[in-house]
């Protein structure tokens, strides 16, 4: 048996396209959160920890490029369109409803969505139970317990 790994390296490899997208997300982290003040390590402003984590990640995306160049991998056989479109799609929804649907409406549609991607998504009684215990969990944590000042019902909805 032998750990090598088959294929050919180059732009088509599986580290490759993992590489571009860690760049392009690291990028529009660090771009996005320029205008955010920084503050320092002792007292971090709010655009420290976003930006720290988006260049290391653009870091990590660069190693990967590198490895996909460099290493023989298998080639990535087809990109399927449509789940990346629905699981991007879904994390827009969610930004674009919050405001109006609120935390408890716009983020179990969103994983509906996002869960839609998959061949395999099902309605059925179980996962919607925990569903809605995630979003429970997620309204205690986040509007409840830390205070995000974000609406758990929408203006829509009289929240």
């Amino acid at each position: 048996m032998t750990s090598q790994a088959t294929g050919v390296p180059g732009p088509r490899t599986k580290d490759f396209w993992a590489g571009v997208v860690y760049v392009a997300l690291g990028s529009a982290t660090v771009l996005l959160g320029r205008d955010l003040p920084m503050g320092s390590a002792a007292r971090m402003g709010p655009g420290y920890f976003p930006t720290l984590l988006g260049g290391l990640l653009a870091v990590i995306g660069i190693v990967s490029i590198l490895r996909g160049l460099r290493t023989p991998n298998e080639p990535v056989a087809r990109i399927h369109l449509r789940p990346m479109a629905l699981v991007i799609g879904a994390t827009f929804f969610f930004a674009a409803t919050l405001e109006y649907l609120g935390l408890a409406i716009a983020l179990p549609l969103s994983v509906l969505i996002a869960a839609s991607a998959s061949r395999n998504f099902r309605l059925a009684p179980l996962p919607l139970l925990g569903l809605a215990g995630f979003t429970a969990f997620c309204v205690l944590i986040f509007v409840k317990a830390l205070g995000v000042p974000m609406p758990m019902f929408g203006s829509l909805l009289g929240g």
